[in-house]
């Protein structure tokens, strides 16, 4: 593990953690006494008074004039403490850089987490997950951008009850191993599946109409007469011409529309099934001799019973 010292080498920013906001105000205050200004201090903390009551309105972060959270209010107005909401915490109150981070102007709504406000100032995620932790349990967490002071920094914090992730792991004995597990992420890309052409040929098919059509037929009768005497020459050659006609029926094409084809394209919603082969990483206790294991909390898919012997 690393000094505070090699490390003051390598971040500008120092961090400690305290149990009570009395301890982190009172750090804030020996800060600025040995010379670190408002704008390299930042602290951050759980409201554990909830809902904040207001007089007037926000005027951005670092304004909260007229805020009322109880006793010692006149003093984190002197240091210009904000009121806000940021996710995973709930309810906090902050100062400095850090507040400026979280909070946003429009009146103590949340721009971000934690985390990632601890990551802009150059923290390490997985030790700005556990600074997370310990505010939402109620401490208070107070930063520092040393600016080549680290080791100053720290010592002031530390004098004053303060500890930081390093610390708090050598103080427990305790050591952490991450497990990793790959999981699967599905991505979708529009690929050419086929094609529809849609054009048009000419036929041909024999096609009859069934038309009325009118036509003349001669009709002749014979009737017998009264011999009368007639004064007509008998002669030969004599003849009636009686014309006839009928309908004939021609046949004349024209272009007409019978049908429209419209084409166009729809989107059909369906389910595609994908799979694929994952690995990960479980944590298997040995023991040798006498050794008495108990297991607290059950991670998803973890093994075993919540505080059971192994």
């Amino acid at each position: 593990m690393k000094s505070e010292k090699a490390k003051g080498s390598e971040r500008s920013t120092c961090v400690g953690v305290f149990n009570s906001r009395d301890e982190a105000l009172r750090a804030v205050d020996e800060l600025k006494r040995a010379g670190f200004k408002d704008d390299q201090i930042s602290l951050v903390g759980k409201n554990k008074d909830g809902d904040v009551k207001t007089e007037g309105s926000y005027a951005g972060a670092g304004a909260a004039t007229g805020v009322v959270v109880g006793a010692g209010a006149a003093g984190l107005v002197s240091l210009g403490m904000t009121f806000g909401i940021i996710p995973v915490i709930g309810p906090v109150l902050a100062l400095g850089p850090l507040a400026a981070a979280l909070i946003s102007a429009a009146g103590g709504a949340a721009a971000g987490g934690l985390v990632g406000a601890l990551i802009g100032l150059g923290i390490p995620e997985h030790e700005a997950k556990y600074y997370e932790s310990e505010v939402s349990a109620g401490r208070y967490l107070v930063t520092v951008h040393s600016a080549g002071r680290y080791a100053e920094a720290w010592t002031i914090l530390h004098r004053l009850g303060a500890y930081n992730h390093e610390t708090a792991t050598a103080r427990t004995g305790q050591q952490t191993m991450k497990l990793h597990e790959e999981e699967l992420e599905a991505h979708k890309k529009p690929v050419k599946t086929g094609e529809v052409r849609v054009h048009k040929e000419v036929v041909t098919e024999h096609k009859t109409l069934d038309v009325p059509v009118t036509r003349e037929e001669v009709v002749i009768e014979r009737r017998p007469v009264s011999g009368q005497a007639s004064t007509a020459d008998i002669r030969s050659g004599e003849e009636m011409r009686i014309p006839v006609r009928e309908e004939q029926v021609q046949v004349e094409k024209r272009n007409v529309v019978k049908e429209e084809v419209n084409v166009g394209k729809r989107e059909v919603k369906d389910t595609a099934h994908v799979g694929g082969t994952v690995r990960k990483e479980e944590a298997r206790v040995e023991q040798e001799g006498k050794v008495d294991v108990h297991t607290k909390g059950t991670a998803k898919g973890a093994r075993g019973k919540q505080d059971k012997d192994l």
